[in-house]
């Protein structure tokens, strides 16, 4: 029996000025269907959920690839990580700035499978290796990052269903402004900022430090039960963070049946689902 996909996008979780947030909604809906065009051509999970938060990389408005927040010394440093779930494949980077894809990079570890996460020079050496273009770091940077002198919580993600059953997950941030150099958050450590196994598959967004103290990811997925849902679980594990560590966070949740959660606790975070056969339907937030 086929499984009907599912595919949903995260902006990620923070405070969006009011102008902003049809063009962060437009950004998270592109992205999705970005992802939902491999899904609907009968590709993977994994391969939809790279393909969504290249997307996301790729546009300025949101805190991953081109649009990162600049580190203490002005500088852009890019985490990342990719998961699939069936067969626990993962690949990750931390504190890279010369690819234009940190989330591609990552899915060559993955592929290679011989590593989990690589880390600053070393693992844009690997890129080279791998035949990936070196790109000056200030290309990431824009003027509004520049201009911007405040948190940003803007990690990028993605989780999907494939028609197959398979589930994976991605994450991407360019970190919170002013971290000192050298810093990796959350959204490059498996387990932490992003996770799928059989269970389900999850992305996280928020305050880097407290998600992985409390192993967010992972523990939200070890919320699931034949009683509790994806929302039940994400709302416990998000209030055993709030309770635990006072900070600001959100995620989203996917399970094999194609049932999803998106939750937060900061005042907006932008996302966008589509699920069902055909074109899909469509649904995003704020």
């Amino acid at each position: 029996m086929q499984t009907v996909p599912v595919l949903i996008v995260h902006g990620g979780a923070g405070r969006y000025p009011q102008a902003e947030h049809e063009d962060v909604l437009a950004g998270c809906e592109a992205a999705a269907r970005r992802g939902w065009a491999v899904l609907h051509g009968g590709g993977s999970a994994l391969d939809a959920v790279q393909a969504a938060v290249m997307a996301l990389e790729d546009d300025p408005r949101f805190n991953a690839g081109t649009g990162s927040v600049l580190n203490a010394r002005g500088r852009v440093e890019m985490d990342a990580s990719i998961m699939e779930g069936s067969g626990f494949a993962a690949g990750a980077v931390g504190a890279v700035s010369t690819v234009r894809n940190p989330v591609q990079l990552a899915r060559l570890i993955l592929d290679q499978g011989e590593t989990v996460l690589r880390v600053g020079p070393a693992a844009e050496a690997f890129a080279r290796e791998q035949g990936l273009k070196a790109v000056d770091p200030d290309t990431h940077v824009t003027d509004r990052q520049r201009a911007r002198w405040q948190d940003a919580h803007e990690t990028v993600g993605c989780v999907a269903l494939d028609d197959r059953g398979r589930l994976a997950a991605a994450t991407s941030t360019g970190g919170v402004f002013g971290k000192p150099p050298g810093r990796v958050g959350d959204s490059a450590l498996i387990g932490c900022g992003t996770y799928a196994d059989e269970r389900g598959a999850v992305s996280c967004t928020g305050r880097g430090e407290a998600i992985i103290r409390a192993g967010l990811a992972l523990r939200a997925l070890s919320c699931l039960s034949p009683a509790a849902g994806p929302r039940q679980a994400a709302d416990q594990a998000l209030r055993w963070l709030a309770r635990h560590t006072g900070a600001e966070a959100g995620l989203i949740l996917l399970d094999p049946r194609g049932e999803s959660a998106v939750v937060h606790n900061a005042p907006h975070m932008a996302f966008c689902r589509i699920d069902g056969r055909g074109d899909g339907r469509v649904s995003r937030g704020l």
